[in-house]
């Protein structure tokens, strides 16, 4: 019996004869041999890699939902705050340099490959996934991404305090981090959970957003238990001790059910607690951040519950897009019980508002933090980036080039399966959405109706309880 390679490579000058298949004899083994493959791999005598593997049409061709002239969703404008500290003077290598102090690492992206110069490890995994992530980034627009350098910082909080930058001379090196405050100027960046958080058992983004969408049809809203829940790690920083003071007792309601979650102990029994969708059943959950920002922000507001938003010191890239009263409940943070039992109050009194609330505050997270517009995010941010270098990004002798088959290689357990599950196969059938240009009146004028709103809701309280204190 002849290979297949005998079949194709019969030699030059030499008739078809008795010996040699005919064409047509040639067509039939290759489209037997094709169809025995896809009988093979369909009842898994054959197992194909995974970059041929496709999860269907609809996981991979989410991004269809799009207009190709769409406008990106209101939290796309801080892309342009964000790098105002460069905007007059450029970007120098110098300063790109100067943020190595407390950088993890550095990416360089040339020719549309992505390098990675690491200088420390982070915690956890952070700094791997988000290395992923930008990787993801360049396959789903390939050929698209700038030539760029970058620092890299995977801690918590902001190091790039404007007070020491204030000066006309002063250089502020540029610092990507996943969340920054009003006082730094450290640039914001989609988190490594995007593409999944493996040491804590939760699935890259696209597959929370869909698991959490079937959750949220489990109990309609009104059948919901009327209390704020609230679970998470109290440890981390002491407004969540004090988070605590707030639960029920003998002796005092706030209207709040809050529990301390014990990591280890649900590692080891399998993390059946911590499902994501079956936690869509009380009419309110609570946003508190931790050490900084807390991952938990993007889970709880895409429940469709009203989310009661403890007044925060840090902002992540997309809640700046967000306004209380609309999207979300705000909480007092120096009262925070007789807040939270106001906002449960309030809400109970006006059950169609306040679903409407964390409907539309649900409503947002599903539309405007697809991956497909997380990518979208990531692109302009880099893009804008882009052009305010001074210099020509160049690939350092000890830096590595990321491909997906060797990380998913080096990976185990958990990590693989959420680097095989996140790995974008193709690329947007889309060009990005259109970023809105430069306006700091727009970013003004929300800012003044967020103000309004945190106004409205602070007379509100006052009322109520000077009402109570009277006996009305």
């Amino acid at each position: 019996m002849k290979t297949l390679p005998q079949i194709f490579c019969s030699r030059s000058g030499r008739s078809f004869d008795n010996n040699h298949p005919t064409f047509r004899t040639t067509v039939v083994l290759i489209f037997s041999f094709f169809l025995l493959l896809g009988l093979f791999v369909r009842i898994g005598w054959v197992k194909p890699p995974i970059y041929w593997r496709g999860k269907g049409m609809a996981e991979h061709r989410s991004n269809l939902y799009r207009p190709s002239n769409a406008t990106c969703p209101p939290h796309f404008r801080w892309i342009h705050e964000d790098l105002r500290p460069w905007r007059n003077k450029g970007i120098t290598k110098k300063m790109v340099d100067g943020a190595r102090k407390t950088a993890n690492f550095k990416v360089i992206i040339v020719d549309g490959r992505v390098y990675v110069e690491k200088y420390k490890g982070s915690i956890q995994t952070r700094d791997l996934f988000t290395m992923w992530g930008i990787l993801q980034l360049a396959r789903w627009y390939p050929g698209k991404l700038p030539d760029l350098e970058l620092m890299f910082d995977c801690d918590d909080r902001p190091v790039v305090r404007s007070k020491d930058f204030s000066g006309p001379l002063a250089d502020p090196p540029p610092l990507f981090r996943y969340c920054s405050d009003d006082s730094s100027l450290d640039i914001v960046f989609p988190d490594w959970s995007f593409w999944g958080w493996a040491e804590i058992n939760i699935k890259p983004w696209r597959k929370v957003l869909e698991d959490i969408k079937e959750g949220n049809k489990r109990t309609k809203w009104k059948e919901r238990v009327p209390f704020a829940y609230w679970k998470g790690n109290p440890h981390v920083d002491p407004s969540r001790g004090d988070l605590l003071k707030c639960n029920l007792t003998q002796h005092q309601n706030w209207d709040t059910l809050l529990y301390a979650q014990d990591w280890d102990k649900e590692s080891k029994e399998g993390y059946k607690q911590s499902n994501l969708e079956d936690q869509c059943t009380h009419r309110y959950k609570i946003y508190i951040e931790g050490w900084a920002w807390s991952v938990s922000e993007k889970y709880i507001m895409s429940c469709n519950s009203m989310t009661l938003y403890v007044k925060p010191r840090f902002f992540d890239f997309f809640v700046r897009g967000m306004l209380p009263l609309q999207h979300f409940w705000p909480i007092n943070d120096r009262s925070k019980c007789s807040s939270l039992k106001f906002g449960v109050e309030w809400g109970n009194n006006h059950t169609n508002q306040a679903q409407a609330i964390g409907e539309e505050g649900s409503k947002y997270l599903h539309e405007n933090l697809k991956m497909e517009l997380v990518y979208d995010y990531m692109f302009h941010l880099l893009n804008e980036y882009s052009k305010l270098l001074k210099f020509r990004p160049s690939v350092p002798g000890g830096a590595v080039e990321l491909r997906p088959e060797t990380m998913i290689a080096a990976a185990n357990g958990l990590h693989k399966k959420f680097m095989e599950d996140s790995l974008e196969k193709s690329g947007s059938k889309f060009e990005p959405c259109n970023l809105a240009p430069n306006d700091p009146t727009v970013l003004r004028e929300f800012e003044d109706k967020k103000l309004n709103a945190l106004k409205k809701v602070e007379n509100w309280e006052k009322e109520y309880w000077e009402n109570e204190r009277k006996g009305n």
